[in-house]
């Protein structure tokens, strides 16, 4: 159990990559405070984690919203006894060509992708700084963990992701400068960059695009069915990630086997560029 008496935050974890990576730290021995913009998913998720033996609480909302950052940060404090890891997963695609991109298109990606990690840090890291005094004082400070998840679109850009790739790369650069910052804290601060995994926002259609509802609007998702060779052909791999594979890549960076690594982005996408 390389994350015993770890307790962890996972923002967007009631399905997709966010499930299996709360589901990998609770496997560990974390106890991970689960999140889902739909409340139901996130309370199956830590039923789920507690059925196993773990230990987990659910604290569902909308990440954009004022004041839900610290509400989370005071659910791992209050409820768990404390705070080591934080996972800043939540997000979602709403993809259109530039001259087709709104104002409100912008913001909601912005928002979710940049504006929502950045408070979540900005309350945790208020946590942090109270503890790592009484910790200094007394000898011994933990190292503690942040993963930002970006995307190779925020690495390299995409097609129609304007604002997306945008959100992407500013938790890149939010990355980078709290792995400075935080550094004499002995918090290590990483992000994970994922290509193509298969979720509900990379499924395959052939005549109609899925949708997600957000916000009580509907996103188109996926992509059509007669681009999957070409997709393929161009992960070296030659295989889609699944979120195993993409929860196993921020695992790495939350055990202490990764306590000297910081400030740092690991592509996680089959050797896709």
């Amino acid at each position: 159990m390389k994350l015993d008496n770890k307790i962890a935050i996972v923002t967007g974890s009631g399905q997709g990559i966010g499930r299996d990576i709360a589901l990998k730290l609770a496997g560990e021995g974390a106890a991970v405070v689960v999140n889902d913009l739909e409340p139901e998913k996130g309370q199956a998720v830590a039923a789920e984690i507690l059925s196993a033996g773990g230990k987990a609480i659910a604290c569902n909302g909308d990440l954009t919203e004022d004041g839900f950052a610290e509400k989370i940060v005071d659910a791992a404090v209050d409820q768990l006894g404390g705070l080591h890891i934080v996972v800043n997963n939540a997000g979602y695609i709403w993809n259109s060509a530039i001259h087709n991109h709104s104002d409100e298109q912008w913001d909601a990606m912005m928002d979710i992708h940049a504006k929502a990690p950045f408070r979540v840090l900005r309350a945790a890291g208020r946590y942090f700084r109270e503890q790592v005094k009484a910790e200094r004082a007394a000898g011994a400070i933990p190292c503690r963990k942040v993963v930002n998840i970006s995307s190779i679109s925020g690495v390299y850009g995409g097609p129609t992701q304007i604002s997306y790739s945008a959100g992407k790369m500013a938790i890149i650069g939010i990355t980078n400068t709290l792995a400075r910052e935080w550094g004499a804290m002995n918090i290590t601060v990483n992000a994970v960059a994922f290509g193509f995994i298969e979720t509900r926002l990379t499924q395959y259609f052939d005549d109609d695009a899925a949708t997600i509802n957000v916000k009580g609007r509907d996103h188109k998702v996926g992509f059509k069915s007669e681009l999957q060779d070409q997709m393929l052909n161009a992960i070296p791999l030659h295989r889609v990630g699944n979120t195993a594979d993409a929860a196993g890549a921020v695992y790495l960076f939350c055990i202490p086997e990764s306590d000297y690594i910081t400030g740092e982005t690991l592509v996680c996408s089959g050797g896709r560029k």
